[in-house]
This record gives C-alpha cells, sequence and structure tokens, in this order.
C-alpha cells in the first residue's frame, strides 16, 4: 500500500497527489510514468511523475478525472492509500543544453511538461514555455512553470484568462518573429500535438511529443501501447513515452486511443449509478470500488 501524505484539487477535476514511494523517488527522472491500481479488482492506469522528493521518499502525480479510475481516484483523501504504485516506468527525458526550448503544456500535460522543462532549465537552456487550457480555471501550474522558464506564455479558449487562443498560436508568432528555436516539446492532447508537429515540421524545428495511447502492463509484454513511429511499431511504455513528433502517426494513435470509448462510456455509467445509490455524502473509494466493477478507464 503507498499512502497519500497530501491531496489537493489544483483546477476542477484536476487533483495533486503527494504518494510515499522512497525507492520510486530516488529513481525518478523527467519524462517518466507509474502504473497505479487502487484496488484488487482495479484498472492499472498510466499517470506522469509531476515531480519527487528523494529526502522525502514521495512522488507527486497529477490526475485528471476522465473515466471511472481517475474519478475514483481523485475521491481519494490524505490519509488515504492506494494499492499499487510501479515505477519508475519508460524512457527519461532526453536533457542536454540544446539551445532555445519551447516547451508546450496543453491541459493536465502542463504536470508532465513541468519536470522536463526544469531539467532543460538546469542543463543551461533558454526555456521558454507555452501553457494553454479552456479557460481560467483549468490553468495548473502556473507559479511553477514560471519559475523554471526564461518567459511564460499563457493562452485560454475562452479568453478568461491572458491571451485567447490556442498555444499553436503562440509558438506561430515566436517563429514569426524570428526567434531562434532549436527543440520544441510538447504534450497535451493528441489532436495539440499533432498541430504543432504540423508547424515545426514546415520550419524544420526538431519537436519532442509524450505519447499517452492505452497502456496495461507498462513492461512492454502486452502490446496495448502500440504506436507508429516511421512507419514501424514501437511501444509508448517501452521505447517511449517521448517520440520525434515528426514520425508520429497520429491517425492511428487517435484510433487505438478510441478502440475502447464505449465500453468506457459504459463503465462510467455505471459507476455514476453506483455513487448515486450510496449515500449523499460520497463513500471511501474501496467501498465505491465494491459496487462499481466493470471495464474502466
Amino acid at each position: 500500500m503507498f499512502k497519500i501524505v497530501h491531496a489537493q484539487f489544483l483546477a476542477p477535476g484536476i487533483k495533486r497527489f503527494v504518494i510515499e514511494a522512497p525507492r520510486i523517488a530516488r529513481k525518478q527522472k523527467p519524462g517518466q510514468f507509474v502504473i497505479l491500481r487502487i484496488y484488487e479488482q482495479g484498472e492499472r492506469i498510466p499517470v506522469t511523475i509531476e515531480n519527487s522528493d528523494p529526502d522525502r521518499g514521495t512522488i507527486n502525480i497529477v490526475v485528471q478525472a476522465a473515466g471511472k479510475t481517475t474519478n475514483l481516484l481523485n475521491t481519494l483523501e490524505t490519509g488515504d492509500s492506494i494499492l499499487d504504485v510501479v515505477g519508475p516506468l519508460g524512457k527519461p527525458s532526453e536533457i542536454a543544453n540544446y539551445g532555445t526550448v519551447v516547451v508546450v503544456g496543453g491541459g493536465v500535460g502542463t504536470a508532465m511538461a513541468y519536470p522536463t522543462a526544469a531539467a532543460l532549465k538546469r542543463a543551461g537552456n533558454r526555456v521558454l514555455s507555452i501553457v494553454g487550457a479552456r479557460n481560467k480555471e483549468l490553468v495548473i501550474l502556473e507559479r511553477e512553470m514560471r519559475e523554471v522558464s526564461d518567459a511564460l506564455m499563457i493562452t485560454t479558449d475562452d479568453g478568461s484568462y491572458a491571451d485567447k487562443g490556442f498555444v499553436t498560436d503562440k509558438l506561430k508568432q515566436l517563429i514569426q518573429n524570428g526567434t531562434r528555436i532549436d527543440l520544441v516539446v510538447a504534450v497535451g492532447p493528441i489532436v495539440m500535438m499533432k498541430a504543432i508537429t504540423e508547424l515545426t515540421r514546415k520550419e524544420y524545428i526538431r519537436t519532442v511529443v509524450s505519447l499517452n495511447p492505452i497502456m496495461i502492463d507498462g513492461t512492454g509484454m502486452c502490446g496495448g501501447c502500440r504506436v507508429l513511429i516511421d512507419g514501424k511499431s514501437e511501444f509508448a511504455c517501452v521505447d517511449g513515452p517521448e517520440f520525434d513528433g515528426h514520425k508520429v502517426n497520429f491517425e492511428v494513435l487517435v484510433q487505438r486511443n478510441a478502440m475502447y470509448r464505449n465500453a468506457e462510456q459504459k463503465s462510467m455509467e455505471e459507476f455514476k449509478r453506483s455513487r448515486e445509490a450510496l449515500a449523499v455524502e460520497p463513500e471511501p473509494a474501496c467501498v465505491v470500488a465494491q459496487t462499481a466493477q466493470g471495464v474502466e478507464r
């Protein structure tokens, strides 16, 4: 069991957990992730490590409630425990002094981009960060990103905070203004990462993306996280999760991620019904889990 030292919502539906995991904290590097399971019959889900504290023996993860398991996870509070936390998994980010690096975080992808931005800054790079969200409420880690960036630009889809528009608009402005960019790191929704790579391909700017396919074991055994890179199959869990964005077949990635959409939706509907059937006050996650079995996500 892995104890939750602290749990706090950063935005509606987005929660940060500080978890006791000393061995993972000692080994974790930017770009890596863990796979966790809340209860015995539960789904295994991959979550990027936002930060770690080897001295305290803790790791931070940021979770956005999207389906049954992530909604269930976000009902846990300080003092609760998670059954399994396995990691660190995946290849670490390639950190070097490239020159000027633009780090782009879309939505909860900002939590994944943050440790890489911090490491790139420590390596001597000029780090320009772009953070995007649908609205002001969903902008996360603004202070943390500002601390590790030479400049931070924020966009919201509806214009409720900072500049109205998309992260691609800011990146396009940098390019049009003649800013020399040696590397772009993009983490966020698939549609965002695809748009970034289409923009940088025309400018011959090296671009790294962090992929989020469906994943089960995290060791390359199941093949569930197969992605098509430069026409060849690779596994996001052991060959990634970061890849050359210009070589990623995003169409195949979208198709594979949609394979279980109907089952996921059905599971979420059953989960909601089970919650409604319980008391008005939310029950502990372990109780909810016993009444909400089935396909998860």
